[in-house]
C-alpha cells in the first residue's frame, strides 16, 4: 500500500471514528437546558446517553450480519448512514419519546460501524495494527472532545438545543462521504463474505476472547465514568470544571496516536498495556484522594495512562485473531458486554455519591477496578501476543 494511499485509507479511517462518539457526547452540556424543556428528572435525562450505550452493545452483533451480507466497505457505510439520520431526525422537536428513539437508533449505527473497524484493521493494516488502531481511537476521542465543548455554544448560536443535537448529523455526512471516497484506498471491496466480521456465532467459550472481553469492559465502563462524574467531582471540590475535561479528553487523544508508535509494533503488548493501567489506576486514586490537590498532575496522568490504554485495548482483538472473521467476532463479543457495563457503570458511581455524600469511595473504586484488570492482562500469554507475522494461538480454549 503506498503512502499516499495509506494515508487516505487512514483519514477514512479517523473520520469514520470521529463520528462515533459526538450524538452522545453532545447531550452532557445541553442537560440542563433539555430538562428545561422536557421537565425531565435527572435520572430520566441520563437516558440520553444510557440508551444509546445500551443499544451499542445489544447492537454489536448486528455487525456480524451487515459484515457477511454487505462486506466490510458498505457494513461500515452503513452504520454511518444510520448515524447521520438518525442524528437528524432530533431536529423535529423537543419531545422526550423522539430523542430517546433517535439515541437508540444512532446507537445501533455506531454498534454497527465500530464493531467492524477493527476487522478493517485486520484486513487491510496487519502489519501496522497499532498505529491504525491509534488513529481511529484518535478519531473517537476527538470527536467526542469536539462534540462536547461546541453543543453548548452551538445551541445558544441556534436557539434551538434539537437544532444542536441535529446539526452533528453534518459531519456524519461527511464521514459518509469521505468512507465512500475512500473506497480505492481502503481496498475492501474485493473481501468476501467468508472473510467478514463473522461467520459463526460469539466465541463465548474462548478463554482469549472472555479476557479481552474483561479488558473491553473496564475500558469502556471507566471511559463513561470519566464522561460524567469528572467534572462534578472538580466543581464539588472547587477543583475546576469543563475546561479541565477538555484538556484531559485532549491528552487522551494525543496519547492514542503515541503510545502505539512509542511501543512499535513488534514488542510484548503487555508491557504498555500494564504501564498505561498502572497509571490509569493512579489517575483515579490521586481524583479520589485529593481532586483540588495537584489536579493538573491527576488529569494529565489520567489522560496518558487511559488514551494510551484505550488504544491497547481496541487493538487486541486484532493482535489476537488469526484473520478478519474471528477479529470480528472477538470485537462483537467484547463491545456486546463492554457498553452494557458501560452503562451500568455511571450510574452505580451517581449511587455511591449519593449515598456517602461525596466522590471518594465512588473514585477510588475505579481505581481499584483499574487495578483489578492488571489480572486479565498477566493472563495474557506472550505467545498470544507476538507481533504480526508471528505463531497465532491455535486454541481458543486455552
Amino acid at each position: 500500500m503506498g503512502k499516499q494511499t495509506l494515508g487516505m485509507a487512514g483519514l477514512a479511517m479517523f473520520v469514520a471514528a470521529a463520528n462515533l462518539r459526538p450524538a452522545i457526547a453532545a447531550v452532557s452540556p445541553l442537560v440542563d437546558r433539555i430538562r428545561a424543556d422536557l421537565d425531565l428528572t435527572a435520572t430520566a435525562v441520563a437516558l440520553l446517553t444510557t440508551i444509546p450505550t445500551l443499544a451499542m452493545g445489544l447492537c454489536a452483533p448486528l455487525a456480524a450480519v451487515a459484515g457477511r451480507r454487505l462486506g466490510l466497505q458498505r457494513g461500515v457505510l452503513l452504520g454511518l448512514a444510520v448515524i447521520t439520520l438518525a442524528t437528524a431526525a432530533r431536529v423535529a422537536g423537543a419531545s422526550t419519546w423522539l430523542q430517546l428513539s433517535c439515541a437508540a437508533v444512532v446507537g445501533a449505527g455506531i454498534a454497527i460501524a465500530q464493531t467492524l473497524l477493527p476487522a478493517v484493521v485486520k484486513t487491510r493494516f496487519a502489519d501496522r495494527a497499532g498505529l491504525a488502531t491509534g488513529v481511529y481511537t484518535a478519531g473517537l476521542g476527538a470527536g467526542g472532545a469536539v462534540a462536547a465543548g461546541v453543543s453548548a455554544p452551538l445551541a445558544g448560536f441556534l436557539g434551538s438545543w434539537p437544532g444542536a443535537l441535529a446539526s452533528w448529523s453534518l459531519l456524519a455526512l461527511a464521514g459518509t462521504a469521505v468512507w465512500t471516497a475512500s473506497r480505492r484506498a481502503l481496498a475492501l471491496s474485493d473481501v468476501t463474505a467468508p472473510a467478514g466480521p463473522a461467520t459463526r456465532g460469539l466465541p463465548w467459550r474462548s478463554a482469549v476472547a472472555r479476557r479481552v472481553t474483561i479488558l473491553s469492559a473496564a475500558n469502556s465502563a471507566l471511559y463513561y465514568c470519566e464522561l460524567a462524574w469528572i467534572v462534578p467531582l472538580l466543581r464539588e471540590n472547587g477543583a475546576g470544571g469543563g475546561g479541565l475535561l477538555t484538556v484531559m479528553i485532549g491528552i487522551q487523544v494525543a496519547a492514542m496516536l503515541a503510545v502505539p508508535a512509542l511501543l512499535g509494533e513488534r514488542r510484548d503488548r503487555r508491557v504498555g498495556l500494564a504501564l498505561t493501567t498502572a497509571l490509569t489506576a493512579v489517575g483515579f486514586t490521586g481524583l479520589a484522594l485529593a481532586p483540588a490537590t495537584a489536579t493538573w498532575l491527576w488529569i494529565t496522568v489520567l489522560g496518558v495512562g487511559h488514551g494510551g490504554l484505550f488504544t491497547l485495548v481496541l487493538t487486541l482483538p486484532v493482535v489476537l485473531s488469526r484473520d478478519a472473521a474471528q477479529a470480528g467476532r472477538i470485537s462483537a463479543m467484547a463491545f456486546f458486554i463492554g457498553y452494557g457495563c458501560a452503562a451500568l457503570a455511571p450510574v452505580l458511581v451517581g449511587a455511591l455519591r449519593d449515598t456517602t455524600g461525596d466522590f471518594r469511595l465512588a473514585f477510588g473504586a475505579l481505581a481499584a477496578v483499574t487495578a483489578l484488570t492488571l489480572i486479565p492482562v498477566t493472563r495474557l500469554s506472550r505467545g498470544m501476543l507476538m507481533p504480526v507475522g508471528g505463531p497465532r494461538p491455535h486454541d481458543e480454549s486455552k
